[in-house]
């Protein structure tokens, strides 16, 4: 009932019926996703991770109430209420190419404070052996543009631990890491792909990357991540 309501308010703001879109898994309220389908159809496979990225973050961010703008809007607080994140892996191939998995997404936000997309640890492609699959970036949005949460940090290194903390691939070892899209702009019904954070658990680089004219990006090493034991870290910023 306060979903429908707060729809009937905000439908200049791009609410959307509850229904399955094309590409995005959302299991039940309760249930979680053993494994996620790969590829994503319509798109890819792309020849380099930074194809996969640049192709990945406009894609993400135009779901369905990816993105609430900024903070200081006059509609944020109801935008964050309706927010979204939408998670998937990029993962490489026995055809030494990379793909998207499809896009994962929550049904319920149980925490008014934060947004999050429970993301399988596999993918499942039916093309290749599950063994096979190099697992590189875990994507997701961020509905505005705030660094990577605790969340983000610790779900990065247990997937490190699955899989391995670098990929080898025809173009050489890439590190496995979590990236979190943002969009600065101020219409969420059209927003701009404008950067994205990235935590590298193998050496504890906190990147902030910045979209430049020509397709040109920036970056910029924010932060050091040092483990003190198991559960425990320290952010010394840069």
């Amino acid at each position: 009932m306060w979903r429908s309501l707060l729809c009937g308010m905000a439908l200049g703001l791009g609410c959307s019926a509850s229904r399955p879109l094309p590409g995005v898994v959302q299991p039940d309220p309760g249930e979680r996703l053993a494994s996620i389908p790969g590829p994503l159809p319509g798109h890819g496979p792309y020849k380099s991770f930074s194809d996969a990225l640049i192709a990945a973050c406009p894609l993400i961010l135009q779901q369905p109430q990816a993105t609430a703008g900024r903070p200081t809007d006059q509609e944020f607080p109801l935008r964050w209420r309706l927010s979204q994140e939408y998670c998937a892996w990029v993962y490489y191939t026995p055809d030494h190419q990379f793909e998207l998995s499809m896009l994962a997404t929550s049904a319920v936000q149980d925490d008014s404070r934060k947004r999050s997309c429970a993301l399988p640890p596999v993918v499942t492609d039916p093309r290749h052996p599950p063994e096979s699959l190099g697992y590189v970036f875990i994507l997701h949005n961020h509905p505005f543009e705030n660094e990577l949460s605790d969340f983000d940090i610790r779900f990065a290194v247990a997937m490190a631990d699955v899989h391995g903390l670098t990929v080898s691939t025809r173009a050489g070892l890439v590190p496995l890491s979590i990236i979190a899209f943002f969009s600065r702009g101020h219409d969420v019904m059209q927003p701009t792909c404008d950067g994205f954070f990235q935590y590298v658990p193998s050496t504890g680089q906190i990147i902030r990357w910045t979209a430049r004219e020509q397709g040109r990006w920036q970056s910029k090493q924010i932060a050091t991540l040092t483990w003190l034991d198991d559960t425990n870290y320290r952010i010394q910023r840069q």
